[in-house]
Parts: structure tokens; C-alpha cells; sequence
């Protein structure tokens, strides 16, 4: 994903956001897929990874066997600007593994668009066809 992000000239992305997690899950899982992939761009990017400027505080049921409206429904105001100073005045790439509807990616996004004059991106490794 680095190589192709840097081949497509993603020069102006200031700081990698991985998704977070809920820490139980983190734990349970033993990493955060999406963290692992911000550390390979960020290695061929050569750019900082934010991994605490936003929190995913309260446990959420999985989506896997959700609809498209209630995947939504379960993600609303899921995540909160934990450290708003680590991201003012960048631009960030927010990276996750897959994007099935895109209610986790857009949650999370909103919530980093609350921080001053923060500008964002999103990177997928891959996408969920129905």
C-alpha cells in the first residue's frame, strides 16, 4: 500500500491514523490490523503514525451479521477526539483493512474532523462487493 500511495504521489498527507480499536477486542486479537498496516506506509512514506488522537471508548457488537443501516446505526458516535492537538492543522490518512459500508470509516473520520483545521483521507487495503 505504500508503494502504491507514494507512486500516486500522496505527498501532502501529514499523519497516518490507524482505526481504532475497542481495547478489549486489541487485546483479545493480540493487534489492530489497521495499525499494522499504517506502520508498512508509514515505513514507505516516511510519515508519523498517530495511533491515540482518537479513541474508540465503548464496545460495539460486530457488524459482520448487521444490514447496511444497521452497520450505521451501530457506529454512530462511536469514537471520540482523545488528543486534538496531535492532529491540528494536518492532513491525515485513516486507514483501515476492509470497507464493508463504510459506517466505521465514517464515524471515526467524523470525529477527527472536529479537531482544527484537520483535513482527511482514507485508505483501504480492500473493499466488501455485495
Amino acid at each position: 500500500m505504500g508503494d502504491s500511495l507514494r507512486a500516486a504521489n500522496w505527498s501532502f498527507i501529514d499523519a497516518l491514523i490507524p482505526l481504532p480499536l475497542f481495547p478489549d477486542k486489541e487485546r483479545q486479537r493480540g493487534y489492530n490490523q489497521a495499525a499494522v498496516l499504517c506502520e508498512g506506509i508509514a515505513e514507505k512514506l516516511q510519515l508519523p503514525v498517530i495511533y491515540d488522537a482518537v479513541v474508540r471508548p465503548a464496545f460495539t457488537e460486530t457488524q459482520t451479521r448487521k444490514n447496511r443501516i444497521e452497520r450505521w446505526q451501530n457506529m454512530e458516535g462511536r469514537f471520540e477526539l482523545a488528543q486534538p492537538g496531535l492532529i491540528q492543522k494536518k492532513h491525515l490518512l485513516l486507514v483501515d483493512d476492509v470497507i464493508t459500508t463504510g459506517a466505521t470509516l465514517e464515524a471515526c473520520g467524523t470525529e477527527l474532523l472536529k479537531g482544527y483545521n484537520v483535513q482527511l483521507s482514507i485508505a483501504s487495503l480492500s473493499y466488501a462487493r455485495r
